[in-house]
C-alpha cells in the first residue's frame, strides 16, 4: 500500500512539474514554432513569384511579412492546442520516461546512456500518438494567412477537419508515422544526452553555476534532437499542412513525403524551418528541463514536509 502511494505521489508531481514546464515553454516560444512551420509549407522561391507577399526568404523576413501583413497577435496563430495538450503530453513524456527506464534496465544495477536513449524513444513514441490530433489543427490554423482576428477558432477548425475528413489518418490522425518518427527520435537523442551527460559533468554547490550547469546541457540537448529529427518533421508539416493544389494529395506518407521534397526541392529543403526549430528547441529544451526539475523538487518537498505533519 505504501509503494502504491509513492507511486501516485511521484506520478503526481510528474504531472505537475511536466504541465508547469510545458505551458511556459509553449507560452515563449511559439512564435519561433509558427515561423518554423510557414518556412517548411512552402515550397521552392522558383515556383513561387517574387513579389509574393506570403513568400519568405528567412526568419526575419517571415517576421516583418506576418506583423505587416497579420497583425502582432499572429506570432501565437495556432497557441491553443498545444496549451491543451501540454500538460497531459509533458505528463506522459515524463511519466512513461520513468516507466520506460525501468524496462530497458537490460539487468543493470542504475540507468545507462542506452537506457536513457530507449526510454526517451518510447517516451516520444507514446506522447506523438497523444498530440497527433492537436498537431494536425495547430498546423491548419499555423498555414492561415488570414489576419489574427480572421482566423477560425481551434474549435471551428477541429470540426472542419472532423466532417470532411473523419478521425482517421486523412483527418485528425493524419501525419501521425511522421508525428512518431518526429518525437521519437527527438526525445531518444533529447533524454539520451541530457540524463547521460548529466551525470558525468559534477554538480556545483553554488546555485547559480548549477543552474547555468543545467541550462547548458539542456540547450545542447534540444539542437542536437532538433538537428536529426527535422527531416521528419518537414513531412510531417507538409503531410498535415494544406496540399499544393486543393483537393489533391500530394504528400501521403513520411518517407514518400521525403523522397518527394528531396527529388523536387533538393537536400537543403528537408532542413527547411531549421534554425527557428533550433531558436525554438535549444532553449526551449532548457526551459522545460530546468523547470520541470525545479518544480519537481519543490513538489517533492512539499510532499516531504506535509508527510512529516501527519
Amino acid at each position: 500500500m505504501a509503494d502504491i502511494e509513492k507511486h501516485l505521489k511521484q506520478a503526481a508531481m510528474q504531472v505537475g512539474a511536466g504541465g508547469s514546464a510545458g505551458f511556459i515553454e509553449v507560452c515563449i516560444m511559439h512564435p519561433l514554432d509558427l515561423i518554423k512551420t510557414r518556412l517548411q509549407l512552402q515550397a521552392n522561391k522558383s515556383s513561387l513569384k517574387s513579389s509574393d507577399p506570403h513568400y519568405y526568404n528567412g526568419i526575419i523576413d517571415c517576421m516583418k511579412k506576418m506583423y505587416r501583413n497579420e497583425g502582432l497577435t499572429s506570432f501565437w496563430k495556432g497557441i491553443l492546442p498545444p496549451i491543451l495538450a501540454e500538460t497531459p503530453k509533458r505528463a506522459v513524456k515524463f511519466v512513461t520516461f520513468e516507466q520506460y527506464k525501468k524496462l530497458f534496465l537490460f539487468g543493470s544495477s542504475s540507468p545507462t546512456p542506452l537506457t536513457f536513449a530507449l526510454a526517451g524513444l518510447g517516451s516520444g513514441i507514446t506522447e506523438a500518438i497523444l498530440v497527433n490530433p492537436f498537431e494536425v489543427v495547430k498546423v491548419t490554423l499555423q498555414s492561415n494567412r488570414a489576419l489574427a482576428t480572421e482566423v477560425p477558432s481551434t474549435w471551428t477548425v477541429t470540426r472542419q477537419i472532423v466532417r470532411e475528413n473523419g478521425l482517421g489518418f486523412r483527418g485528425l490522425n493524419k501525419g501521425l508515422t511522421a508525428t512518431i518518427a518526429r518525437n521519437g527520435i527527438f526525445n531518444m537523442v533529447y533524454f539520451g544526452f541530457y540524463h547521460s551527460v548529466k551525470g558525468y559533468l559534477p554538480e556545483y554547490e553554488d546555485p547559480l553555476l548549477e543552474f547555468g550547469r543545467k541550462v547548458a546541457i539542456g540547450f545542447t540537448s534540444g539542437v542536437l534532437g532538433s538537428c536529426v529529427n527535422i527531416p521528419f518533421d518537414v513531412a510531417k508539416s507538409r503531410i498535415q499542412g494544406p496540399q499544393p493544389i486543393p483537393g489533391v494529395i500530394k504528400y501521403r506518407s513520411t518517407t514518400g513525403a521525403i523522397v518527394l521534397v528531396y527529388k523536387e526541392e533538393g537536400f537543403r529543403a528537408l532542413y527547411k524551418g531549421l534554425l527557428p526549430k533550433v531558436l525554438r528547441l535549444g532553449p526551449g529544451g532548457a526551459i522545460m528541463l530546468v523547470v520541470y526539475d525545479y518544480v519537481y523538487h519543490f513538489l517533492e518537498d512539499k510532499f516531504q514536509k506535509k508527510h512529516r505533519n501527519l
